[in-house]
Formats: C-alpha cells, sequence, structure tokens
C-alpha cells in the first residue's frame, strides 16, 4: 500500500471510530479510560498535536467539537453522567 493510500485509509477507519463512539454516548470517558487507557478527550488532545505537526493552529474546543461532534460542553450536558464510586476507585488504581 502506497503512503497516499494508507493516510486515506488510517483517516476513513478515524471518522468510523467517530462514528462509533457517537453511536455510544453511553460509553462515559472514564469507561474507555479504565478499559483502553484513552478516551475521547484524548482524542482530540491528539488532533490537536497532529494539527499542529502540520503547522496548524487548533484550539482544544475545536479539537473536541472534531471528536465529540459538538461543542464539548454541550455533550457533557447532554450525556455525561456522574462517575460511580467504582469508577472512579478503578480510575486512580490505574493512574
Amino acid at each position: 500500500m502506497d503512503d497516499k493510500t494508507q493516510t486515506e485509509v488510517e483517516a476513513a477507519v478515524f471518522r468510523r471510530l467517530l462514528e462509533h463512539l457517537d453511536s455510544r454516548k453511553d460509553v462515559q470517558n472514564i469507561d474507555l479510560m479504565n478499559l483502553a487507557g484513552f478516551c475521547r478527550n484524548c482524542l482530540s488532545k491528539w488532533y490537536a498535536e497532529a494539527a499542529a505537526k502540520k503547522g496548524i493552529e487548533l484550539d482544544k474546543e475545536s479539537a473536541r467539537e472534531t471528536v465529540y461532534g459538538m461543542p464539548y460542553e454541550t455533550w457533557k450536558s447532554r450525556y455525561q453522567t456522574e462517575a460511580s464510586a467504582e469508577q472512579k476507585a478503578r480510575f486512580d488504581t490505574r493512574n
């Protein structure tokens, strides 16, 4: 696979990952962190870092909006729930 095709495939996979996460708003970021070691916020951070490597300035909120599909504060108010004591304890033991 040539570099251009690989980049196109990787971009398609990233878009599919975002679609999947969008369809699973029930999965909280703390669950992702506890199970996989990354979350939607990590993806947005990595997105902004990759843009910066290309000389593109992308602020934190714009990167989050790309990943969440809406402003982060809107997503939080609609979909984020309070983490349970068990979720918090598991997170604390990971870090």
